[in-house]
């Protein structure tokens, strides 16, 4: 399908845990243009789709947010979705986050859970997430929300979706400290402790991977060039099957001990090396610098 033109690949089906944050990517959405349906029975996304195939002056780019406020016609999601991928490009967006966060954002504003009826709220999130575990399973991109404030995950669907209509597949490189968690929405995870760190030379401790200094110092260790090189060629037949097989995002994790020198630079060059790769546009991430 042409993605110079507005279709029905200009569809988007947000959806996931209730408490992940489905109503703060719905904002962003908005703001990025989007036109936004919230609440939107499973049974009406065909009309959604055919409407944006008529009317795409009027709406090039439609998210409809479907979740288990549907009760029961919620069931007939799965059905839907197969439904409207044997015909177009409509993408899945699916908000996740832990048990142990949702719960906490749930009693944060102290009101049930939609499927907790007379149970408790680990009952009702226990199954929401049954009935979602085959529609987490097919979706095109899930974030998991549990390290995310909301302005955070804003700015996650902000690089989600914006200005991406150029290219078939967006590559996120993120950078990130080990001592803070490993990413859980990521699709592939390399470590840079294998080099020197850099944390221990007092010129350039307080200096960030971004800095030429600390990028020059971290790429010229031995194993470094040879890492990257074959890191990055690594990479690009996985970038272009993803683009066979219409993954639209993929996120590759790099990792050092705190997030700041050589897991930033990097990143920074994977992107540098990456970003003219047919069909990929390259966003770099760096999820913990400034932390420390």
């Amino acid at each position: 399908m042409d993605e110079t033109t507005h279709t029905a690949g200009d569809v988007l089906i947000v959806t996931g845990m209730s408490g992940a944050g489905r109503s703060t990517a719905a904002n962003a959405l908005e703001d990025l243009g989007w036109y936004v349906v919230d609440n939107l029975p499973p049974q009406m996304l065909g009309p959604l789709l055919e409407l944006t195939e008529h009317a795409a002056a009027t709406l090039p780019k439609v998210a409809a947010v479907v979740d288990v406020r549907g009760r029961d016609l919620f069931d007939q999601l799965p059905h839907e979705i197969r439904g409207l991928r044997s015909h177009s490009n409509a993408r899945i967006v699916f908000l996740d986050a832990s048990n142990e966060v949702l719960v906490r954002r749930f009693e944060a504003v102290r009101r049930p859970h939609p499927l907790q009826g007379a149970g408790t709220l680990v009952d009702g999130i226990r199954k929401e997430r049954e009935r979602l575990a085959e529609i987490r399973e097919s979706a095109d991109i899930v974030i998991d929300t549990s390290s995310l404030n909301i302005h955070q995950l804003a700015t996650r669907v902000f690089e989600l979706f914006s200005d991406e209509r150029a290219a078939r597949h967006t590559l996120t490189i993120m950078s990130f400290g080990f001592k803070y968690g490993l990413p859980t929405d990521v699709d592939m995870v390399a470590d840079m402790r294998f080099l020197p760190n850099p944390f221990w030379n007092e010129e350039l401790r307080g200096l960030t991977g971004q800095d030429e200094r600390v990028s020059e110092y971290v790429l010229s260790q031995e194993g470094a060039p040879e890492f990257v090189d074959a890191y990055a060629a690594a990479l690009r037949p996985v970038l272009q099957g993803y683009q066979r097989e219409n993954k639209r995002h993929a996120v590759v994790a790099v990792g050092c001990t705190g997030g700041k020198h050589r897991s930033v630079a990097t990143a920074e060059e994977l992107a540098r090396r990456l970003s003219d790769e047919p069909g990929v546009a390259v966003r770099v991430m760096h999820r913990d610098l400034g932390r420390e």
